[in-house]
């Protein structure tokens, strides 16, 4: 079967029908863009001509090996013709998936002509800057450069906390509207949050270590829930901080401060901490005592720093030592640790089409709808084509490497999956009823998925100690 026609039929005007059979070479060469790609520096040579790319290599290395692997780029380069020339094929999402298996098989040359092939059909139009379809894929095209050339990306430096701070008003606002105009953030925070006051029913004091804090806007509504329960209520939270450097740190401590100055406005007992954590053993360092301990997890969310797998195996390593009544767990289902340890990288950048083509169509859905196009250009720039870049990146092309095989939820871990409740699936259900598009609420075994027609987005799950 065509990978074109592996995926679902979806409207013409969709983010997904690049990936549709509809979608055919003699489109791609009619786009048009104004996308600023100053990505690519101007005095990079990108030449296709093999023999000059790779003569500074070849040196010592046996002619018949070399004329094989120009054989090899030069069929590359007949299918890219062949692919243009096509009109039963889905040229654009086939040259996708071209390169990145040349990326896969370590192909520098070939994956190199295929991706500037795509770059030069993507980005020198007019339409691109106001055609999704055309830009995402744009943003895939430059995932593959960065996995070839990174030091076209260095001055973007996709660093882990490149959404450390939101940059400027309309970075803010967009998100302010991201969150209400779609349950992705909303579904997160509360069905984590409820899960946490279901833990914690029967306490007085309450202490919650958080992964990653950022901006804090998950607890002001679990801070309003438990001040219902009456005087004499408290609440603790442990901030984890994933470097040293003091601008994270005081990030973190503004966090903190705003956080105390609304708890103070609803009369709830609070207090806030951050610690260092580098390695498991760094855990000690937070004292314990009489509270209920519970953790929060939140993993690769649009709008937050990615993480690497090591650190979350750390940290579940590290809470194991504390024995938390519960951690709740929420993820982009793209990075399901139990489904992509055993991805390959052209299986992963398949799975990324599908997941980031449903995710922007969810979005542009509720924006474009309110007359919000502005502020869904913003969150596609600063944080959908971000977040493309930055996993191309880090996702391995060995089946050898670490995160293949270092899975943060093995049993040896100490932790295991339990059901949400009823009351929390009921709830999530709510919250998504109450906006537009075709979200809707998958519940399954210990997860509970936020879906958008047929595909998960985001999988919150709670996990408790197997001991």
């Amino acid at each position: 079967m065509e990978v074109a026609k592996m995926f679902e039929p979806i409207s013409t005007y969709s983010v997904q029908g690049f990936l549709s059979s509809d979608f055919g070479p003699e489109n791609v060469l009619e786009m048009h863009s104004n996308v600023d790609l100053d990505f690519v520096s101007p005095e990079k040579d990108f030449s296709l001509d093999v023999q000059m790319e790779e003569e500074s290599s070849i040196q010592g290395r046996p002619e018949s090996l070399f004329v094989a692997e120009q054989e090899q780029q030069l069929s590359y380069l007949k299918k890219i013709e062949d692919e243009l020339m096509d009109e039963e094929e889905s040229g654009l999402t086939d040259l996708l998936l071209m390169g990145a298996e040349a990326v896969e098989s370590g192909n520098v040359g070939c994956a190199s002509m295929v991706a500037m092939k795509l770059n030069n059909l993507l980005s020198y139009h007019e339409e691109t800057r106001e055609n999704p379809v055309n830009r995402l894929a744009l943003y895939f095209t430059q995932g593959l450069l960065n996995k070839i050339e990174p030091e076209l990306f260095a001055a973007e430096e996709l660093e882990e906390d490149h959404n450390l701070n939101f940059q400027g008003r309309n970075a803010i606002l967009a998100f302010q509207l991201l969150q209400e105009l779609s349950p992705l953030v909303k579904f997160a925070h509360f069905t984590a949050n409820q899960a946490i006051l279901e833990a914690t029913e029967a306490h007085q004091e309450i202490h919650v270590i958080d992964f990653d804090i950022m901006e804090g806007i998950q607890w002001p509504s679990l801070m309003v829930d438990i001040a219902g329960r009456g005087d004499g209520i408290s609440l603790r939270i442990t901030a984890i901080v994933h470097d040293k450097r003091s601008s994270t740190s005081s990030h973190i401590h503004r966090t903190g401060d705003r956080l105390r100055e609304f708890a103070n406005s609803i009369n709830v007992a609070f207090s806030f901490d951050q610690i260092v954590i580098t390695k498991a053993e760094d855990f000690e360092g937070i004292k314990q005592g009489k509270a209920a301990l519970v953790a929060n997890c939140m993993m690769n969310q649009l709008h937050m720093p990615s993480r690497k797998r090591s650190l979350v195996k750390m940290f579940f390593n590290g809470l194991k030592k504390l024995a938390p009544k519960m951690v709740v767990l929420v993820q982009e289902e793209l990075f399901n640790f139990c489904k992509v340890q055993n991805m390959s990288f052209v299986e992963f950048f398949f799975q990324a089409l599908n997941h980031y083509s449903a995710l922007l169509d969810s979005i542009r859905s509720g924006f474009c709808r309110g007359g919000y196009e502005f502020a869904f250009s913003v969150i596609e720039k600063e944080f959908l084509r971000m977040r493309i870049l930055d996993c191309m990146k880090q996702f391995p092309c060995g089946m050898t490497d670490e995160l293949r095989t270092d899975n943060p939820f093995s049993r040896e871990v100490g932790f295991r999956a339990i059901s949400m409740s009823s009351c929390n699936v009921t709830q999530a259900r709510h919250l998504v009823s109450l906006f537009n598009g075709d979200f809707w609420v998958q519940n399954e075994p210990y997860r509970l998925n936020l879906c958008w027609k047929s595909r998960p987005l985001t999988t919150a799950s709670i996990w408790v100690p197997t001991a």
